[in-house]
């Protein structure tokens, strides 16, 4: 990561940040802290779409891509809008597919900044003409095959006089040869790489869409690459690769991507708390879609909170039921915002309905002292009943609108239960646009619910587009998110035996690999 000129005060910054292959988890650290702070943000056509849902709500997002016949902008174009927003004083990043220095035109850009006086950081990518092939099962080099290669661009053609690549003298100067941008130009680059003595018979490959779920590879023998890729209707973005490593891909192709390889995976827990499940469906290879269909609104009525404190403070309640990890954070919020901490809950025993819970209990330096079996309202009954807790009082935030079945069970078995009304779990005042291009598009493979909430929101905040979700495969965490996608219209296709996010993944691994296997 290289910077270059100085910005007086006031001045903005721009940072050259490559997006990787295709895949969205293949950005860089650094990148993904750059869009997150960004003002503007001006992307390419092959940078990944999903990336954009990391800006901050309120950034400026410019497509600028371009493609055969279609031109967003051209490049003074561009070079002048990252100037003009870095002069305003803007936190800019150009977001581009692989590495801004690979034939990104990033150098050009960052000439034209720092002639301008503008603060340039360049935040290197993966490119795809390493990461793409790895996503095939083709590495670059390998011990005893290649031990070297060449990344060139195959956007001209080697019939023209003015060329600038030496395509004979390329042909055999390394082992592997990767030509990015070339399926225009397939015939005349395989014709002169024959010509300057690659053997017809090399084995080469036809990468499309690398990373992404419409990855797709094509294989044959230099002297039939063009063909075989009219025949299976290649079509650019594509990489081309030429050498013995290629053979390899037998071998290594399937060892690299998990059960849910591909599959486009909507999330729709609050956005504070989607990165377990995302690393979770990243680790199995899918692609998760970032649509948090829950905001956080306090409904705490203050004098309510402070009589909670104050029985706490006194010992008055027997068991605090905590229902959700949001119950736990809000109220560990209030409690901070009156001074107080974990000690408060000393002369109580404590509930928490399902591990995740638990865990953000432990992580406050409290450990529950039940755990039900079974994290719903029912399961939670049977289980406190069996622990003594009837006839106690009982303290029991969480949110507005809640299932009765808990407090009402254990008003009936003698208990006094208090209910502390914390918050709302309310539809997004602003949902991310480009999830919701995505299901517009019908591109959702999974949809994945962890609460009743996600259902109802999700209901709300897509309106008619609901119907685009229809054909996916509906995911839930447990059987009363299961019973409220039912009530919407849903058919769910996988209900997780342990109410987890583990879980949860668990059962979609065991449901796409017996659809795929029917």
């Amino acid at each position: 990561m290289s910077t270059t000129a100085k910005a007086g005060a006031g001045d903005g910054h721009v940072w050259l940040v490559g997006g990787g292959p295709g895949d969205p988890g293949y950005i860089t650290v650094a990148g993904l802290a750059a869009l997150r702070r960004a003002d503007v943000v001006l992307y390419d056509r092959l940078s990944p779409p999903e990336l954009l849902d990391e800006c901050p709500p309120e950034a400026v997002r410019i497509d600028v891509g371009k493609a055969v016949g279609r031109q967003a902008m051209t490049q003074d174009q561009i070079n002048a809008a990252l100037v003009e927003h870095g002069r305003a004083g803007k936190r800019v990043v150009r977001l581009k597919g692989g590495d801004p220095f690979v034939f990104g035109r990033g150098g050009e850009e960052a000439e034209a900044l720092i002639e301008a006086g503008i603060a340039v950081t360049e935040i290197p990518g993966i490119t795809s003409a390493i990461g793409g092939l790895a996503a095939a099962g083709i590495p670059i080099t390998h011990r005893g095959i290649a031990a070297s290669f060449a990344v060139v661009t195959g956007h001209e053609a080697p019939t023209r006089s003015e060329q600038a690549t030496d395509w004979q003298h390329l042909a055999t100067a390394v082992d592997t040869l990767v030509v990015l941008m070339g399926v225009g130009n397939l015939d005349a680059i395989a014709a002169a790489l024959i010509e300057g003595g690659r053997a017809r018979s090399t084995p080469c490959a036809l990468v499309h869409a690398a990373t992404t779920p419409q990855q797709r590879v094509v294989a044959a023998t230099l002297e039939h690459i063009a063909q075989a890729a009219r025949d299976e209707g290649v079509e650019a973005p594509a990489l081309f690769v030429v050498g013995e490593v290629v053979r390899l891909r037998s071998r290594l192709a399937a060892a690299g991507r998990g059960t849910l390889a591909g599959k486009r995976v909507l999330i729709t827990r609050t956005r504070q708390q989607a990165s377990s499940l995302a690393e979770a469906l990243r680790s199995e290879s899918a692609l998760p879609v970032l649509l948090p269909a829950i905001e956080i609104l306090r409904r705490a009525d203050p004098s309510a909170v402070d009589a909670a404190v104050q029985a706490l403070r006194s010992g008055a309640y027997g068991w605090v039921v905590f229902t959700s990890e949001n119950a736990v954070e809000v109220t560990f919020e209030l409690l901070r915002d009156r001074d107080a901490d974990a000690r408060l809950f000393a002369g109580a025993r404590l509930c928490a309905i399902g591990p995740a819970t638990a865990d953000a209990l432990l992580a406050r330096g409290l450990r529950a002292d039940l755990v039900p079996a079974e994290a719903t309202g029912e399961g939670a009954l049977a289980a406190l009943l069996a622990a003594g807790a009837g006839g106690t009082q009982v303290l029991l935030p969480r949110a507005e609108g809640a299932r009765m079945v808990l407090p009402d069970g254990l008003r009936a078995a003698g208990s006094t239960v208090d209910e502390l009304t914390l918050y709302l779990a309310a539809p997004p005042a602003s949902p991310p646009e480009g999830a919701l291009d995505r299901i517009r598009r019908g591109e959702i493979d999974i949809v994945t619910f962890t609460s009743s909430s996600t259902v109802r929101n999700l209901v709300a905040v897509l309106g008619r587009d609901i119907e685009a979700l229809r054909g996916a495969l509906i995911a839930c965490i447990g059987p009363s998110t299961a019973d409220a996608a039912r009530e919407a219209g849903f058919v769910p296709d996988v209900v997780a035996a342990e109410y987890t996010i583990a879980g949860l993944v668990a059962a979609l691994r065991a449901a796409v690999n017996m659809r795929e296997q029917a």
